[in-house]
């Protein structure tokens, strides 16, 4: 996401993925019987912070973007693989969040590949 003409699918793509996956999480942290889940509270935080850094038109980030869109690419990878581990997989929605985090990762690194090329 270095300095580029505008907006385009593939950044809607990343923008969509990652909001829908970070308020998914945000709803979801409040859905637990025994009160507010932090993990998903903070899941879902960390997925919004990430984004927003990714895409503030800030002059002072242009030069972190690759560094930012890899450590969202680990972020969700670690999503991932600890809700292979512990999460639950008996909701349909799981399975949703998942797609969306799977997109999320095949057009960062998508982009990521764009941006090596300009």
């Amino acid at each position: 996401m270095t300095t580029r003409r505008g907006f385009d699918l593939l950044q809607a793509i990343i923008l969509l993925a990652a909001v829908g996956t970070a308020l998914i999480h945000l709803w979801l942290a409040f859905q637990f019987p025994g009160g507010v889940d932090p993990v998903f509270v903070l899941n879902g935080l960390g997925y919004l912070g990430l984004t927003l850094l990714l895409f503030l038109p800030l002059p002072l980030l242009d030069r972190f973007r690759n560094l930012i869109r890899w450590v969202l690419i680990a972020y969700t990878l670690v999503t991932i693989i600890g809700w292979l581990f512990v999460g639950e997989k008996s909701l349909a929605i799981a399975y949703v969040v998942k797609a969306l985090e799977v997109v999320l990762v095949i057009a960062l690194w998508l982009d990521w590949q764009r941006a090596q090329r300009e």
